[in-house]
């Protein structure tokens, strides 16, 4: 491997608290090509702000301050967006355009970001290995760029609240037509009793997990979105998982094995079912959509 640049509802009490995000971001974006030729698709923008920075808004109104990206070649961008400009913040405060330059201010002081480099394109479940120093053994959160949750629909801190209740890690799932689940990862599942998390969302114990299944193969409609919190037993999950047929390491298949893990030794997976809105921003329909939703 390439190296980087149960149905009963279990308490968990001494559960170390997440304060971590690890935001994936190394991806080259070919679904919205030539515009992504030159620009990171992260950078695209959605209404006036960058689609990345929607990302980290939700990590930190979760309380996750501490933020680490995942880049790759070609992303310095990202770097200077959540850097301050002083040029153009001097240029704005000497024409008085207060409100302008809080706004640019704004994206410098959301939280403590970091930065590493996958080195390349090896799969998600890489991108996830190349924060193992970062996250120094504690349970953290992944959020993904290409998903914006809508900001009146909070899913994170609710999947921190199961996380902080039972342990193990947990994913976030949404129901799709039987027609889609072949392009996302899929869950088989059974319930947990009176285990109904924050904003009454539907927790479910994962039994299996399957990485984009025929629709006739498939355990259930439950697609697996862009949101995780994980155990930090899954970085050894991962260096376990093989490449899959495109030379890949799948997160999924390393929850895979997580789910059949004992739970004193992070194992576990759980599901947080999403009903709120969710936004694909690698798919046009769905960016175009994003953009009109979250300006009006």
């Amino acid at each position: 491997m390439m190296p980087c640049a149960a149905n009963s509802v279990r308490v968990m009490h001494a559960s170390p608290q997440v304060t971590k995000a690890v935001i994936p971001a190394a991806g080259l974006g070919t679904r919205f090509l030539p515009a992504t030729k030159a620009t990171p698709k992260e950078m695209l923008p959605v209404v006036d702000k960058p689609a990345i920075q929607y990302v980290v808004e939700e990590a930190v109104a979760a309380g996750l301050a501490d933020i680490l990206m995942v880049t790759g070649r070609n992303k310095r961008s990202l770097e200077d967006h959540f850097d301050h400009n002083e040029e153009l913040e001097r240029n704005l405060e000497s024409k008085g355009d207060v409100e302008k330059l809080a706004r640019v201010q704004e994206s410098a002081d959301l939280g403590r970001i970091h930065y590493v480099r996958q080195g390349a394109p090896l799969g998600l479940g890489h991108a996830v290995l190349c924060a193992e120093d970062h996250v120094a053994g504690s349970p953290f959160a992944v959020l993904l760029g290409d998903d914006l949750i809508d900001p009146r629909d909070p899913l994170l801190s609710p999947m921190i609240d199961v996380r902080q209740r039972l342990g193990g890690s947990v994913v976030a799932l949404l129901e799709v037509p039987r027609s889609q689940i072949h392009l996302y990862g899929c869950a088989a599942v059974e319930p947990v009793d009176g285990a109904a998390g924050a904003s009454n969302y539907n927790v479910v114990h994962v039994t299996d997990l399957v990485e984009k299944p025929p629709a006739d193969e498939a355990p259930s409609n439950l697609a697996i979105i862009g949101r995780y919190v994980l155990d930090p037993a899954v970085f050894d999950a991962i260096r376990d998982t093989p490449a899959d047929a495109k030379g890949e390491i799948q997160l999924t298949d390393a929850l895979r094995r997580l789910s059949f893990s004992p739970e004193d030794q992070g194992g576990g997976v759980y599901g947080v079912v999403f009903r709120g809105r969710r936004y694909d921003t690698g798919d046009r329909g769905d960016y175009l959509k994003a953009v009109v939703r979250l300006a009006s």
